[in-house]
């Protein structure tokens, strides 16, 4: 295998899990070998690797395998091998047992010492217990079929990745139109926050003036109203929020998977919808905008299992 494992047709939407599972299994004329790969969400790539001792030199050779699937996660592979037509790989000495147990119950005999309820102890005892491996298994004669076996494992686990990643990509999907909703429901708001804020000046004007004979310039109520609608004009977050929204959508729906790239631009749409309630004084607004940080961060919750 010289590079990732095929993930989509171009132009085809692709989003991958962090999370997943995958297995296989294999053999030639001499050993058998299984492998179960399993995959949680970390913000960098580990792989941890356990296999027969025996087999510790091919570590390097199946994380690079690894890392050319995968990008984020923590990956851990369990491998087992076993020479053909062997139950277990492990071969007990009877010879050696034996001794020991004549051994001990000579101990016993001269010292009335009692004999041990079991023999489990024993087996601990160097010698005892050999591993048909360790003599048998030349590790880079066997890493061809172990490389396959491994590459299946991680197509499963890719498969499984695709099914949870596209069940996200709709989420995402779905979270995004309800900020685009509401974002358009605030544009359409937008224009009447000073019209409201002028009118209720004025009105407050007409009360503080009322039968002293006093007149307000209109050039200064003119200069106040601009101050504030210059304090609260809310078009630059909007056109930059909808930008942030077009590029989200136009990432999850691509044919790679952007984890740290969708990160960013959630960050940023949350940032401009932050900015917007605070500057908009308006109860309507308002409210829009709590919506649309609940969206953002459902997204962001979402976000943290996408590769």
């Amino acid at each position: 295998m010289t590079g990732r494992l095929s993930r989509c047709r171009w132009g085809v939407a692709l989003l991958l899990s962090m999370t997943g599972f995958g297995s296989a299994s294999g053999q030639n004329d001499r050993f058998t070998a299984s492998v179960e790969i399993k995959a949680v969400n970390n913000r960098h790539l580990k792989v941890s690797t356990r296999l027969p001792d025996v087999l510790g030199s091919l570590e390097p050779l199946i994380e690079k395998v690894v890392r050319q699937t995968v990008a984020r996660g923590t990956v851990s592979i369990n491998i087992r091998f076993s020479p053909v037509g062997q139950a277990s790989r492990y071969r007990i000495s009877a010879e050696l047992l034996t001794g020991y147990w004549n051994q001990l119950k000579a101990i016993g005999d001269s010292h009335e010492l009692p004999m041990p309820e079991s023999i489990t102890a024993i087996l601990t005892l160097p010698g005892v217990i050999s591993d048909e491996l360790s003599s048998s298994l030349d590790a880079p004669a066997e890493w061809p079929m172990l490389e396959g076996i491994v590459t299946e494992a991680l197509a499963g686990l890719e498969e499984f990745r695709q099914r949870e990643g596209e069940s996200m990509r709709q989420e995402l999907q779905q979270c995004c139109e309800q900020v685009s909703s509401r974002l358009e429901s605030i544009v359409q708001l937008a224009p009447e926050v000073v019209n409201t804020y002028r009118d209720k000046v004025l009105e407050r004007v007409r009360e503080l003036l009322e039968g002293s004979g006093a007149t307000v310039e209109p050039d200064n109520l003119i200069r106040e109203v601009s101050i504030f609608a210059d304090r609260c004009d809310i078009n630059e977050e909007i056109t930059r929020l909808r930008c942030h929204v077009e590029e989200f959508l136009k990432v999850i729906n691509g044919p790679t998977s952007q984890g740290r790239k969708l990160d960013f631009l959630s960050q940023e749409m949350f940032r401009e919808i932050n900015t917007t309630g605070s500057k908009a004084s308006n109860v309507e607004i308002a409210h829009h905008v709590v919506e649309m940080k609940a969206a953002v961060e459902k997204i962001r919750e979402i976000l943290g299992n996408v590769e």
